[in-house]
């Protein structure tokens, strides 16, 4: 008999943890189970890479609501979510100024929510969360097991972890999926009386879809080859990514006088940080955002290397994606950076910071065998990570 399997998630806009989801829901054989999908809402680029087998449930929309700025809410004329946001956003940043433990307002707005919301009527043999936070599947789903992910390092300062606001969630899921052996170990660190709940699930690719999409374009116009070293990074402009600090990095390197240009795909919150420092470092032909792009292959591509420049990581998709294309990888020393590459093998880890980030990739373009031997590496290695699906059915027996 099928299994009946719900997975639920925000939403399917462009970004590495939606890829993932794309890859876990191709993975999942249909016929050994039948998928419902629930996303808090119907949003994002990547809705048309949804499998054809997965049935999509209709959105909840004060689940959707919930995701809108809290400005727009109420010149929308959506009060009552406008007043849920700011009385959360009020209270967690009130609370993380006494007591000096991080705001999380964004999940107590969604925890808040949950009496208002409607229960999935349907009974499921595994309810999947693969967003946090995981109160919609802890409070509104009726499933025999309940496993929830774990996407980011929960060691980093930068996480913002409330433990005492979190800790009630987690313990009351079945299993915690983290998505590598490091994660997994950040996590516990946080967690242990935890551990015996957590297993780790990598992430799932599909190595073919990755290399056929990658031809799908050309990028020539927006990352000419003009004998420069094209560097590519791509994330949400955000704290995590430290694109801040890859500003001032590759204003070192040209000052050194190394021919390069950085391009960064990606959007987010920061967006107008990193635009002024651009302007403040007088790089406007040097480091260039190319901005949201549902297909970013083509310019992986067209990139001589990848780098990534995080402050932390769970495990970044898109450097795996780089890998599957064959390219040189540079990434930062975060907590779980051991998990995401082989270091001079497959690609190269450097120091945090910006001086970290300009020693490591003056190593790599300093060192072409080196670059041309770890592209090597990574084009001969498997990536897919499919077998992952087999893994997580597996632990349901």
């Amino acid at each position: 008999m099928k299994k009946r399997i719900l997975v639920i998630g925000p939403g399917m806009q462009v970004g590495g943890v939606e890829r993932s989801l794309l890859g876990l829901l191709n993975a999942i054989d249909p016929e050994i189970a039948d998928i419902d999908l629930f996303l808090f809402e119907h949003q994002g680029e990547f809705m048309k890479y949804l499998p054809e087998h997965i049935n999509l449930l209709p959105e909840d929309r004060l689940l959707a609501l919930s995701k809108w700025p809290i400005v727009k809410l109420f010149l929308r004329g959506h009060f009552f979510t406008g007043a849920m946001r700011l009385a959360a956003k009020t209270f967690s940043t009130v609370a993380s100024k006494i007591t000096d433990i991080p705001n999380v307002n964004t999940h107590r707005c969604n925890k808040w929510l949950m009496p208002f919301i409607k229960k999935q009527q349907k009974k499921y043999d595994l309810a999947l969360g693969f967003f946090g936070p995981h109160f919609y599947l802890i409070e509104k789903v009726s499933a025999l097991k309940k496993y929830g992910w774990v996407h980011t390092d929960y060691s980093s300062p930068y996480a913002g972890v409330n433990k005492s606001f979190e800790e009630p969630m987690w313990s009351k899921l079945d299993r915690i999926i983290c998505v590598s052996d490091a994660c997994r170990f950040a996590f516990i660190g946080v967690f242990p009386d935890l551990a015996d709940k957590v297993a780790v699930i990598e992430n799932i690719l599909d190595p073919a879809l990755v290399r056929r999409q990658a031809e799908e374009l050309s990028v020539s116009d927006e990352m000419p080859d003009d004998g420069s070293m094209r560097i590519l990074s791509i994330g949400r402009f955000c704290k995590a990514k430290a694109f801040d600090e890859a500003v001032p990095a590759c204003r070192k390197l040209i000052d050194e006088g190394y021919n390069i240009r950085w391009y960064i795909i990606g959007y987010g919150p920061d967006e107008s940080l990193i635009r002024s420092l651009i302007r403040t470092y007088e790089l406007q032909e040097r480091f260039i955002i190319l901005g949201k792009k549902t297909n970013p292959y083509p310019y992986i591509q067209a990139c001589d290397l990848y780098a990534q420049p995080s402050r932390y990581e769970g495990k970044a998709v898109a450097v795996r994606e780089a890998q599957i294309l064959g390219k040189p990888v540079l990434i930062t020393d975060f907590e779980t950076s051991n998990s995401q590459l082989d270091n001079g093998v497959d690609g190269h880890i450097c120091p945090m910071g910006v001086e970290g980030i300009v020693k490591g990739i003056k190593h790599m373009l300093d060192n072409p065998d080196l670059m041309r031997r770890i592209a090597e590496n990574a084009s001969k290695r498997d990536y897919g990570n499919v077998e992952e699906a087999a893994k997580l059915l597996n632990l349901t027996e």
